[in-house]
């Protein structure tokens, strides 16, 4: 009797235990249900924020992350259930206090590591009774063109203005100098030359208008990448006499590249007259064209001073000069590489550099090999002026020992 007693009193308080632990587990169920009811947004909310476009942040009353959309983790704003920036908290704290809707554009780092920013339009107001919503649109793109943009205009306005104001000096120096009929032919001849700087920006600016609005895919075709590269070597011809500098062509190709070719004729005579410009008097230019791989790369090679690693990093820049006071010295505008660099991404292509100081510099440009050519005709190579056919010089082999090896290692670079 009293073994069965024992084990009655032991069921007795198991069974006590277990109807405990059932009410405890089913009050605890109450409360969860009770929090995810808390969490839920407002009727339709959710399914306005998933077709708004942007990235958005929905934050509860202590600032903790409810929902989010996965622009808002790929822009760095959200981490996990925290939000990141204390400018975005600023702005729920600002919202929360004073029940009134904020909109800022603001520039957040966009990781934990290294410099990279992202410019943001965030807007935050009130959903609901607690939550509150961060609107995030990515402005990054459209912000740097803008500046871009602007500095361009600062940048003409200040590049127009020397020569315009030296031809206007020049003009009442030539007029308080008529007597002097010497003087009238020194300021005439300054006068041609500073005009001559201005007509040749113009043009630039012009050109690097005219690329921005161009439609290759529209209104390009088969190019020859021959035929451009005689023609822009006719057009160097003079620029390059004047210098007793030879332009020396090697090797040519049978490919074609879809393109406008009068803006890749425009492209490597800018590569040509820069490598004119900076190369020595009584030396040579080098000419290299390549197929492989479906692309054709098309080197410039002067024997120039060569560039250091910081200026090799802007010289595509507009309006970029390496030596200013050289530059306007040479004639040049600091738009020409510019253009090329236009041109190239117009044409689905790019332009490299190789140089090292002292060693001359490489230019790349880089096309891709218009596919379907099977079948076709060889394209001819028209004639080289007879300027640039003086002197031993053979059409299949590059003549010059320095620039072979530059632009092997700029066709690399």
């Amino acid at each position: 009797m009293l073994i069965g007693l024992v084990a009655g009193l032991v069921g007795l308080a198991l069974g006590t235990f277990g109807v405990l632990a059932y009410r405890v587990s089913e009050k605890q169920r109450h409360l969860l249900d009770i929090d995810a009811e808390e969490i839920a947004l407002p009727a339709g909310a959710a399914e306005v924020l998933a077709v708004v476009g942007r990235a958005f942040v929905v934050v509860d009353a202590v600032d903790g992350v409810v929902r989010a959309s996965p622009a808002a983790y790929a822009y760095g704003l959200v981490r996990g259930h925290t939000v990141v920036h204390k400018e975005l908290l600023d702005m729920t704290a600002g919202v929360r206090r004073d029940g009134v809707i904020l909109e800022k554009q603001l520039e957040l780092p966009r990781g934990p590591l290294g410099q990279g920013t992202i410019i943001v339009q965030v807007r935050a107001a009130m959903l609901g009774e607690e939550y509150i919503l961060l609107l995030a649109d990515d402005r990054t793109e459209i912000t740097r063109t803008e500046e871009i943009r602007n500095d361009f205009v600062a940048n003409v306005s200040h590049e127009l203005k020397t020569p315009v104001g030296a031809i206007s000096l020049l003009a009442e120096a030539l007029e308080s100098s008529a007597d002097d009929e010497e003087a009238v032919r020194r300021f005439a001849k300054r006068m041609h030359k500073e005009s001559g700087r201005l007509a040749a920006l113009v043009q630039d600016i012009i050109e690097l208008s005219r690329l921005q609005g161009a439609s290759v895919t529209q209104e390009g075709g088969p190019v020859d990448v021959n035929a451009v590269i005689a023609e822009a070597v006719d057009r160097s011809q003079l620029p390059a006499e004047s210098k007793n500098i030879r332009i020396v062509v090697g090797g040519r190709t049978e490919g074609r590249v879809f393109g406008d070719q009068d803006l890749l004729v425009t492209a490597l005579r800018n590569l040509i007259d820069n490598a004119i410009r900076y190369s020595p008097a009584n030396t040579r230019v080098g000419i290299g064209v390549r197929a492989r791989d479906g692309l054709v790369s098309i080197s410039v090679t002067d024997q120039g001073e060569g560039l250091s690693p910081e200026d090799q990093e802007r010289v595509f820049e507009r309006f970029y000069r390496v030596d200013a006071a050289r530059s306007r010295h040479t004639g040049g505008t600091g738009l020409g590489l510019s253009i090329v660099k236009h041109v190239a991404s117009n044409h689905g292509g790019e332009v490299t550099l190789w140089s090292q100081p002292g060693q001359g510099s490489t230019f790349t440009l880089r096309l891709p090999e218009m596919e379907g050519q099977d079948g076709e005709e060889e394209p001819q190579l028209p004639a080289l002026p007879a300027a640039a056919k003086q002197g031993p010089v053979k059409p299949s082999v590059t003549q010059v020992p320095r620039a072979a090896g530059a632009k092997e290692r700029g066709a690399n670079a």
